[in-house]
């Protein structure tokens, strides 16, 4: 270790989290960067949005000034292929302002069409999808296991459940299944799992917090409403905590609210945004994970009786690597040293380092964070986050998304509430560079933004990104990868298991190597990725095998296939 890197330690150890503040944060130093590979990136993107008809802005509230902390933390969106003709459309989650909007209609979600051509068609109206409201995150599954991605929207208010009937409408099933939740709910996060291994999709919803707005202070009026001595919104802190819920699919579609009874509702004191669901200690079982803001994150490990522990201190992944709480906001999930281990990566407020949670074996996690090479940007609000190949190395590098929570800072403060994008590439040693500057024009760009969505949308064999701008059209951010480095895609269809395969864990074996990935419903920041696996093969120009962990419990292994192919796996049709 390097002295400076000693000293950077130093300095994180010997300063404490600013409690005065509405937000946790600690002003932890920049640790210093190492000296620059030199090697090339070859993955650039481009921000093609108004090219592909991605022009409707996103409305969160004033965009001058946030007087309340619902106005400030965005929306997430989805890539999916609602209408299965092989090409990602997007679906971006709307919400509202407190003003209102007079005689002018509100804003709603959007549903966008890819056409295959290089552009979105807006499909909103027809797809029965133009709701109003102050809308919050969304996550996809195969609900009714009919082979269609239906979607759950999440709400400062009723939550949506629209249903796809595969002929290109969707329907709000939420009341009648009995998912819509409380009236008054500020429902964050979502993600749908199978917990209990019985084919059918459960859903897991996260409360940010229980907002009243008659009973909140305006901006200033407590220590918890300021920020460096400038008058903000109030909270979190200070404000009523959030909660969390899980629903059990019966046999008969509908829902049941299990919170108490799985020991969810022991959890408490927290104000929680995304959640994920993966088999996080491999004994095939879907535990759920969840980042939350100024206080501690929380790991529910599933017991494998229909009841989750809370664990997350004990496992290492409530606090940062010195026992602080955190601002967390998005997370990503992958093994991003190649070991076989679900590995975690959480993004968190501004003035602190985003937290690499290594996996040791069993689910015990260990903060990496600063022999990656990631706390080189404390300055940023971290939200949309990933593990992600950009360069089909066969290395998952990170994609992350910022963008400050007060508008206020523009009028001259060192801080500013536009923020650019930030690209770390995987080096293959533990290791990760900023190789931001060498990304394309499209990460430098600045933007308040929140959620992002991964996913190939021209299906030419790399990742795009799109990104939710507050108060902007989203960003679509066109990788144009250049190179001989190919890849793969994985698509997995259950039988046993829910038919997205939601909670499977896949391994991929080329040129001597292995490759994890998982299958989610909701990450980085209140946003669904696209389902289809992306694997870069870097040199190989095939796959020899690859080995499914279902959520059923089940291990198949496939064959494997050539570089630039799809492969479709059913469960029951490979190898024990």
């Amino acid at each position: 270790m390097t002295a400076a890197s000693r000293l950077a330690i130093v300095l994180l150890l010997l300063t404490p989290p600013l409690r005065t503040q509405g937000v946790a944060t600690r002003n932890a130093p920049a640790a210093p960067r190492q000296r620059a590979s030199g090697r090339p990136f070859l993955a650039s993107f481009e921000d093609v949005a108004s090219k592909t008809g991605l022009t409707a802005p996103v409305t969160v509230g004033n965009p001058a000034a946030k007087k309340y902390i619902v106005e400030a933390n965005g929306t997430g969106l989805a890539a999916i292929d609602f209408d299965r003709d092989g090409w990602l459309d997007l679906f971006v989650v709307n919400s509202s302002r407190l003003e209102g909007f007079g005689a002018t209609k509100p804003p709603t979600n959007k549903l966008y069409r890819n056409n295959g051509k290089g552009a979105f068609t807006d499909v909103t109206a027809s797809a029965g999808v133009g709701h109003s409201g102050w809308g919050n995150g969304v996550c996809s599954g195969d609900v009714d296991n009919d082979g269609d991605d239906d979607l759950f929207v999440t709400y400062w208010g009723p939550n949506l459940l629209l249903i796809n009937d595969g002929k290109g409408t969707f329907k709000d099933e939420a009341s009648r299944l009995g998912v819509a939740g409380p009236e008054k709910e500020w429902s964050s996060g979502c993600t749908f799992l199978d917990y209990d291994r019985d084919g059918r999709l459960d859903l897991f919803v996260t409360s940010y917090q229980q907002f009243d707005l008659a009973k909140t202070p305006p901006p200033g009026k407590a220590s918890n409403c300021e920020w460096k001595g400038m008058p903000v919104f109030c909270g979190p802190r200070g404000l009523p905590f959030g909660s969390a819920a899980l629903f059990h699919q019966k046999a008969d579609g509908t829902f049941e609210n299990v919170t108490d009874a799985a020991g969810i509702s022991a959890a408490r004191d927290f104000y929680a945004f995304t959640p994920i669901a993966a088999d996080l200690n491999g004994d095939g079982f879907t535990d759920i994970y969840f980042a939350s803001d100024s206080t501690p994150s929380i790991l529910f490990r599933n017991e494998k009786n229909g009841k989750f522990r809370e664990i997350g201190t004990e496992t290492g992944v409530a606090f940062n690597e010195h026992g602080f709480e955190q601002g967390g906001m998005g997370i990503g999930v992958g093994d991003y040293n190649r070991d076989g281990l679900l590995d975690l990566v959480k993004t968190n407020f501004a003035g602190d380092h985003p937290n690499l949670y290594r996996n040791t074996g069993g689910g015990i996690f260990e903060d990496a964070v600063l022999g990656a090479g990631l706390a080189i940007n404390p300055q940023f609000v971290g939200w949309g986050v990933a593990f992600v190949d950009l360069d089909n190395d066969g290395w998952q590098d990170i994609f992350q998304v910022n963008g400050h929570v007060y508008p206020e800072l523009d009028r001259g403060a060192k801080e500013q509430y536009r923020q650019p994008r930030v690209v770390y590439r995987n080096l293959g040693n533990g290791r990760f560079e900023d190789v931001s500057s060498l990304a394309g024009p499209a990460i430098a760009a600045r933007h308040s933004s929140r959620g992002a969505a991964f996913g190939d949308f021209d299906n030419d064999g790399d990742i795009d990104v799109v990104v939710m701008n507050m108060g902007e059209p989203p960003s679509f951010l066109r990788n144009s990868l250049t190179g001989s480095a190919r890849s793969i895609r994985i698509v997995l269809e259950g039988v046993r298991s829910n038919r997205s395969a939601i909670g499977a864990v896949v391994t991929i074996e080329a040129a001597g190597s292995k490759q994890t990935l998982p299958v989610l419903s909701q990450s980085s920041f209140l946003s669904q990725s696209d389902r289809r696996l992306h694997f870069g093969l870097g040199t190989a120009t095939k796959v020899d095998r690859v080995v499914v962990r279902w959520p059923s419990g089940q291990q198949e292994t496939f064959d494997g296939g050539d570089a630039g192919a799809t492969l479709k796996l059913e469960e029951g049709s490979g190898r024990p």
